[in-house]
């Protein structure tokens, strides 16, 4: 008997087990798949016939319990998972497919040497219809709104509840890479289609959305955030007759491929804030801190705020010989001097910072983690006795950012009335900083930490708290709802470069923290 029971049926039973799988391939059983009931209520047989008496619980655990000659004596428990490990499963499809359809995407072009995509252009379109494809495959329902938008749900269990989005921008930049929003739409859409292969897409407790914007960069209309703010309700609809540079208003686009948008049905393009419960964005980090640290991801604290100016030094031609040094008014010596003052200025702000009521000591720390000045176009046109140059002001705080821009254009002037020239200051562009929810911000940290130690088998004691300097859809989605933001490591901190580059390590990691955050709403 023992050597029929304890030996041959032990073993028949552990092949017969090991055949319930939900791949053909090899053994896969998660966490309530298919496969994974089915070998429950095996196992629930066997207890059964064991003479055990059997119950299923809320989580899905099988019991088999036999109560002996002392019931309320305590149980001596024996047990073990049922579910198999699913690396094979996570790799071919979060990392290789995963990376396939990024290159895939990269090589969806308005231009034959370097990739270029604005909104609705012909490339911007396939990329779209692409996209759309991959999200019917993941097991999503599909539809493309009045702004262009890529929409892909799943109801879960729960249709009414509050829905959880993940979006970035499917646009791009001139000669841009590969990975700058792409990765944002690609990583949600893979983690949901593993779930549909598994066969637990359908248990998520709440809605869960991916959208791919249709423009965040604003190449074509010189207006970032076109497909997110309209969803976040905060464009307006006086956007819709913005003209490109041949004419071709935002309308016009969108009319040139089938979509009919009018002032009225703008307005149906806005989301419902108690209808969303918060938005996720996986996005590359654009900068070099994660690859200094060596780690693949990172989590993001807030978006800086920003302030782009336009200062015009208008001044006099003299000529070269014949005007004295003393009597000159040459604007670019001007220029030259007013963008060395912005330099010292963001570099050492407690030093050119006066305390006040409203901006305190405490404003001047704040901005010194994340104050960044840059400047950006210089143009000497129509003369040498005008030069006009842009400034771009990025900071957390935003009273501290109101504070530079105060005592920038002061010292500005001072300089120009000194030189004798005139200075005329323009703010071209303002958008406050965002914080990102501390709550979503910890369940985004216990899925980074989850993925990396699934997919290296090492486990981070922290992930890095990082500010993002640029802007990103999340800033618009604010208005919406929470936001939370997820940053991936990319080589140089080089991006809207074809040389923008994430390894594949890398890409799996950040898709696996997404898959690892979604199986928290099973």
């Amino acid at each position: 008997l023992h050597r029929d029971v304890l030996k041959d049926e032990a073993v028949a039973r552990l092949i017969e087990l090991g055949k319930v799988s939900d791949a053909d391939e090899y053994l896969e059983r998660t966490f309530q798949s298919p496969a994974a009931v089915r070998a429950g209520n095996l196992i629930r047989v066997w207890m059964e016939e064991a003479g055990l008496n059997t119950w299923i619980d809320k989580m899905g655990n099988v019991h088999g319990r036999i109560d002996g000659m002392n019931p309320s004596e305590k149980v001596l428990i024996f047990g073990s998972h049922l579910v198999k490990n699913t690396n094979h499963l996570h790799r071919d499809v979060l990392k290789d497919e995963a990376v396939a359809r990024l290159i895939e995407l990269g090589k969806v072009s308005d231009a034959d040497e370097y990739l270029e995509r604005t909104f609705q252009s012909p490339a911007a379109v396939r990329a779209g219809n692409l996209i759309r494809v991959w999200m019917e495959e993941a097991g999503l329902n599909t539809w493309i709104d009045k702004m262009g938008n890529v929409h892909g749900r799943i109801d879960g269990m729960n249709p009414s509840e509050k829905v959880l989005i993940f979006g970035s921008h499917l646009d791009t930049v001139i000669d841009a890479g590969m990975f700058d929003g792409a990765l944002g739409i690609v990583t949600p859409i893979i983690a949901l289609k593993v779930l549909n292969i598994t066969g637990i897409l359908g248990k998520l407790r709440w809605p869960v959305e991916v959208i791919a914007f249709s423009d965040e960069e604003g190449v074509r209309f010189q207006s970032t955030f076109l497909g997110s703010a309209a969803i976040a309700g905060i464009l307006p609809a006086s956007t819709l007759h913005a003209h490109d540079k041949s004419g071709v208003t935002v309308q016009g686009a969108l009319r040139k491929n089938s979509i009919e948008i009018t002032e009225e049905n703008f307005l149906q393009l806005k989301y419902d804030p108690e209808s969303v419960w918060g938005y996720i964005e996986v996005h590359i980090e654009q900068g070099p801190v994660l690859e200094t640290v060596g780690l693949p991801l990172g989590l993001v604290k807030g978006i800086a705020g920003q302030t782009r100016m336009r200062v015009t030094v208008k001044g006099s031609q003299g000529h070269a010989g014949t005007v004295p040094m003393i009597m000159r008014q040459d604007p670019l010596a001007a220029a030259a001097e007013l963008i060395l003052l912005l330099e010292s200025l963001c570099r050492q702000p407690e030093d050119y910072l006066s305390y006040d009521g409203q901006c305190t000591a405490s404003t001047g720390q704040a901005l010194a983690g994340s104050l960044v000045c840059t400047v950006g176009e210089i143009s000497t046109w129509p003369s040498a006795s005008n030069v006009t140059f842009t400034v771009d002001i990025r900071a957390m705080d935003d009273l501290g950012r109101e504070a530079i821009i105060y005592e920038v254009s002061n010292r500005m002037h001072r300089i120009c009335d000194r030189r004798s020239v005139l200075c005329v200051i323009e703010r071209k562009h303002d958008a406050n900083g965002v914080i990102c929810d501390p709550g979503l911000s910890s369940k985004l940290k216990s899925a980074a930490i989850a993925a990396l130690k699934r997919t290296s088998g090492e486990s981070p004691d922290a992930v890095p708290l990082l500010m993002s300097g640029a802007g990103h859809d999340a800033m618009a989605m604010s208005h919406l709802a929470k936001v939370g933001m997820l940053f991936v490591r990319c080589r140089g901190g080089v991006s809207h470069s074809p040389a923008e580059y994430v390894s594949d390590d890398d890409v799996w990691a950040a898709s696996m923290a997404v898959l690892s955050f979604l199986e928290t709403l099973l």
